[in-house]
């Protein structure tokens, strides 16, 4: 079994590792002899020194590459047959793509109206496999709405031709049925998957003092240069804002667990990069010792595990929502899209999400104080639900034997 991945990363986003990490253990377990090619929109030679798996590949796929390169080459492969021996002999990617028996698309979300400067590279990475004749499988994501035309329009052209898509939660899903799409499955996300070894754990443990969570009261906070970038441009200082919030936790007695989700270290530029906006947050509070600062990248497991110990938690990286709810830690999720409701609906949490507009401290503290409160409850449905969630992501592992099974 070859299977060909695009769209997520082992560094930097560690919910795009999480998903990568996910999809290898579980087609792994069922497919020993399963290899993986890892496209990657990270330089290969990052992705490599975070790469642990000897089943995983990693070719180059930067969006300059994958826009310039690969789709070209793609459709010469499609438009003369006479010269494929020549352009898989030259070029890697189009070998491993044509070799592969599927593709896993890992976009955790696409073809969503608003985000039209990304829709490009949504297409361009799954274009190309298309082409070559592989089938594709858009694992576990948010897609829609799909209400604007430029949209609305590429989605109409592309995803019936997926071999399959699995909605990320209800509204995506109903998006997706709107558009009359037949090949669509309900699931969620990939990353509710990934398991914890004892290795792992133990390395966790060496990144803070033991002490730290003993016999005290954490919340974790995990911040998004994403929801900082839409703040400002809404006038407000959202830096600022989880530093008082933090100095507010510590106030109330609790300690702070400060973990930045998505993470690039050895660099200043912020895309996908919670680092440099972590450490602004960080030199601003009043209390540093009461707050526990990751100030670098780990893998997903080991921040899975630390997320894991704290009390309560808040959520403005998805995927650091995702490994609270995974868990069961009481999570208080300040959103953008429709991908974090969607999410919390299947555990009955939905209304521990709000968005931008109705962001500010008091609203935080208010928010918090409630989930403060309740959170024995929230407790109980996220052990109550957490089984069922996790059989739901399962359905796409079930979805790619299928045809895995079919192609071999």
């Amino acid at each position: 079994m070859k299977i060909a991945v695009i769209g997520s990363t082992l560094s930097g986003n560690k919910g795009a590792a999480a998903m990568l990490e996910s999809s290898i253990q579980t087609i792994g377990a069922r497919y020993p002899e399963a290899t993986f090619t890892l496209f990657s929109y990270v330089p290969p030679e990052i992705e490599r020194g975070q790469n642990t798996y000897k089943q995983l590949t990693v070719l180059k796929a930067t969006p300059l590459h994958l826009g310039l390169v690969i789709n070209p080459l793609a459709l010469a492969y499609k438009l003369l047959p006479p010269l494929r021996g020549f352009i898989r002999s030259h070029s890697a990617a189009i070998k491993e793509l044509a070799e592969a028996d599927v593709l896993l698309d890992q976009g955790g979300i696409t073809f969503v109206d608003g985000r039209e400067k990304f829709l490009l590279y949504n297409v361009a990475s799954i274009l190309p496999a298309l082409l070559v004749g592989t089938p594709v499988v858009k694992c576990a994501q948010a897609l829609g709405p799909f209400n604007g035309r430029i949209n609305r329009t590429a989605a109409r052209i592309f995803l019936p031709r997926m071999a399959l898509i699995v909605s990320r939660g209800s509204v995506t899903h109903g998006y997706l049925a709107g558009l009359g799409l037949k090949n669509i499955v309900a699931g969620a996300d990939y990353a509710f998957l990934l398991e914890l070894t004892e290795t792992e754990k133990r390395a966790a443990r060496k990144h803070f003092d033991p002490g730290f969570f003993r016999g005290s009261r954490v919340v974790g906070v995990s911040p998004s240069v994403v929801l900082k970038k839409k703040a400002e441009a809404a006038g407000q200082d959202y830096t600022g804002m989880m530093a008082a919030f933090i100095d507010y936790l510590a106030g109330r007695g609790y300690r702070v667990l400060l973990v930045p989700h998505s993470a690039r270290a050895g660099t200043g530029k912020t895309h996908n990069n919670d680092l440099p906006l972590c450490r602004e947050i960080y030199d601003g509070i009043a209390k540093p010792e009461e707050c526990l600062f990751i100030d670098k990248e780990l893998p997903s497991q080991e921040l899975r595990y630390i997320i894991g110990r704290c009390d309560l938690f808040v959520a403005s990286r998805f995927h650091a929502m995702v490994s609270s709810l995974a868990m069961e830690v009481p999570t208080l999720v300040i959103g953008w899209s429709h991908k974090y409701k969607e999410v919390l609906e299947m555990f009955g949490l939905e209304e521990w999400a709000f968005g931008l507009g109705e962001l500010n401290l008091e609203y935080l503290e208010r928010r918090f104080e409630a989930l403060e409160k309740r959170q024995a409850g929230v407790r109980q449905k996220l052990a109550k639900n957490l089984p069922e969630v996790k059989k739901r992501s399962a359905i796409q592992v079930e979805e790619i034997a299928r045809r895995l099974k079919a192609s071999a």
